[in-house]
């Protein structure tokens, strides 16, 4: 799909979301298409907003109600996808669970943990977000 954006849109945009509860965990997905945890989100489409797409992407891929404003915590320039792709990441820890996210072909799992605890194939990138609003460490420009 990312290679059929590249030739329609000059550049890209994309949402994730890093949903903390009262316990101070942190929501992550497993893809079905790429290796690793990550946090949920997606891409921009035309007419959202980039709060509006990652209310959708939440609800979608781990049947979270985001309740607005979100935080914004960086705009982050993906080297991993292309050199045109760019992240808005937000923190929000004002959300309600609706429901139990089901396995499919996009969203393998999706599932809360301790910062300390968790999963092993967390990506460098997920790790890199957590420490920045966690401990206060200073934000990476790159994804």
């Amino acid at each position: 799909m990312h290679g059929a954006f590249l030739l329609l849109r000059p550049m890209t945009l994309g949402v994730r979301g890093i949903a903390i509860d009262g316990d101070g965990r942190v929501l992550l997905v497993k893809h079905g298409y790429i290796k690793g945890w990550h946090f949920p989100g997606g891409g921009v489409e035309r007419g959202e907003t980039c709060e509006q797409a990652l209310a959708r992407e939440m609800a979608e891929e781990a049947c979270l109600k985001v309740v607005p404003p979100m935080q914004l915590h960086g705009l982050f320039h993906n080297i991993n996808m292309s050199p045109r792709d760019h992240v808005a990441v937000y923190v929000t820890r004002t959300f309600r669970v609706t429901g139990v996210r089901q396995p499919d072909r996009e969203i393998l799992e999706a599932r809360f943990f301790a910062p300390d605890a968790l999963p092993q194939d967390a990506t460098r990138a997920t790790r890199a977000r957590l420490s920045e609003i966690l401990h206060g460490r200073p934000l990476s420009p790159t994804w």
